[in-house]
This record gives structure tokens, C-alpha cells and sequence, in this order.
């Protein structure tokens, strides 16, 4: 199955995805980053995939992810948040022993795992996608330096709720996301190999 970050970018950054109540995300609307109602303290997670997203939230209706923010992340910020990525399950090709991977995952503010992807219709697919959990200095970080914009896109996934329903030829617009490259030494980290590539 293949494992590559996919997302949908540009010059200045990656957009990921996250779920949320209404006021958190009205919030974080108005202020361009997040603000009243987001912890700070607790770990929380980013998805570059907009169809796990949909997935994970069931088109934004699911309790407290009743909305779906994207949000836009400097290249910079996204790829300081990879370098220090721990895998939420031990994988005997990154560390020597459990004890060694158990250590590094409760050390690190940065966590992933690969699940498999999701379309539109929410019908798995034969690749994986990332989904990152940050804590502590690394969501400050995230809220306050990385974040270049928030909109919100709650209603798009109605639209597309609807679409597959209706069993309607034409799907609403959404992302294209294509392959995210990153250097080997991430590569390595999220057991990214030439051979998904």
C-alpha cells in the first residue's frame, strides 16, 4: 500500500485539516490562527488529506467536528514538525527495541501514523494517509508562527455529503493534492520508501 504524503500546496505552504465545535472554529476564523476555546495544552492532530478528514469527521457532523477548518501551514513549519515525528506504533526498521521506540514517543511532542486513505464517497484506498499529533511547544508553535490562514470548509463538505447521496455525475470542486516531496532524512522518519514513491 502506498505511504507518501499527499496534499494540496503552494508556493508558500501545505493546507491540512481539522475538525472542530462552532465556536472554536468561528474563533479561529476571525483570528486567522486559533484562539478562545483551543487548548493549548491537550495534543492535536493535523490531517493533509481532505478525504480523511471527511472521513474522520463524517462530513463534518460528528459531535464537537460539527466544522472543518483548512488550514494553511508554512512549508517551514510543516517540515520542523515531520523532522521530530515519533510512529504511534513501534516500527522495528526505525528502533532497535520497544523500550527504545517507547522512550522516544513519550519524549517527543510530535507524533504519526499512516492510515488508509479515504475518497470523496469515503471508500478506502489502496494508500495511506498522515495524520500528525502535536503537543506542547510544537502547537505553540503552530498557532502562532506556522499558520498563514484558516478558512473554513464545512460547507463544501456538505455539498459533497449531498453529491454522493444523490449519486450526482458531478462532485463539488475540492484540493488537488498531489505528492509532497521531503528530504530523506524525513523520508526515513515516516518510513517514506523510493519504492512508494
Amino acid at each position: 500500500m502506498q505511504q507518501q504524503i499527499l496534499a494540496a500546496y503552494d508556493k508558500e505552504g501545505i493546507f491540512v485539516y481539522q475538525a472542530f465545535k462552532p465556536s472554536i472554529a468561528d474563533e479561529a476564523v476571525l483570528k486567522g490562527t486559533f484562539g478562545k476555546g483551543f487548548n493549548l495544552e491537550r495534543m492535536t492532530w493535523i490531517k493533509p488529506s481532505f478525504g480523511w478528514m471527511l472521513y474522520r469527521s463524517g462530513y463534518a457532523s460528528k459531535h464537537r467536528q460539527e466544522r472543518i477548518l483548512k488550514i494553511k501551514l508554512s512549508h517551514e513549519g510543516f517540515q520542523t514538525i515531520l523532522a521530530q515525528g515519533i510512529p504511534t506504533t513501534c516500527e522495528r526498521n526505525i528502533f532497535a527495541s520497544e523500550q527504545e521506540w517507547r522512550r522516544a514517543l513519550d519524549n517527543s511532542e510530535v507524533r504519526y501514523q499512516w492510515d488508509p486513505d479515504r475518497n470523496l464517497s469515503l471508500h478506502r484506498l489502496e494508500r495511506r494517509a498522515l495524520q500528525i499529533g502535536i503537543r506542547g511547544g510544537m502547537v505553540q508553535q503552530y498557532v502562532n508562527t506556522w499558520i498563514l490562514s484558516i478558512e473554513d470548509v464545512t460547507q463544501l463538505a456538505h455539498d459533497i455529503k449531498v453529491a454522493v447521496e444523490t449519486k450526482q455525475e458531478q462532485m463539488p470542486e475540492v484540493p488537488q493534492e498531489r505528492v509532497y516531496e521531503v528530504n530523506s532524512e524525513i523520508q526515513k522518519i515516516l518510513g517514506i520508501s523510493a519504492l512508494s514513491r
